[in-house]
């Protein structure tokens, strides 16, 4: 299955979120390339048949997300747009560095799950929903 067959008119309705993040103020110094090939993934998201209106990048997590002392407001505000089904599509870099945690990272692909959201990264797109369909399918046939 191709990267494109995933997404559907019903992703396409809601928004596609970038999400950038680097765990330090050094980091986002010295690791510029890194920096802008997040924020090129908004141009992905237009490849992939989002309009340039729909694409959120949300950085403003951007250099303190691994300090440990401060609230990632971003990370939070893109888990509860996820959480309300508005979002058809997270961008990162690498989806497994999108959450600090294990804690955050399973609860952000729990709620791409039930909310049929997808995750994209460099290496592809993630149906996590299809889980959550095959569970559900599977429950139903034990009642």
């Amino acid at each position: 299955m191709n990267e494109l067959s995933k997404i559907t008119a019903e992703h396409l309705r809601r928004c596609a979120i970038v999400y950038v993040r680097q765990s330090s103020t050094t980091q986002v110094e010295h690791n510029r390339e890194s920096t802008a090939r997040q924020y090129l993934l908004a141009e992905r998201a237009a490849r992939l048949g989002w309009r340039r209106d729909q694409v959120k990048v949300i950085d403003e997590d951007l250099g303190i997300s691994g300090s440990g002392l401060s609230e990632r407001t971003g990370f939070a505000r893109m888990t509860a747009e996820v959480g309300l089904g508005q979002v058809g599509i997270v961008l990162g870099l690498e989806v497994s560095r999108l959450a600090r945690n294990n804690a955050d990272w399973y609860r952000l692909l729990d709620l791409c799950g039930l909310t049929h959201t997808l995750i994209g990264d460099g290496d592809g797109i993630y149906d996590r929903s299809c889980c959550y369909l095959h569970l559900f399918a599977l429950g139903s046939k034990t009642r």
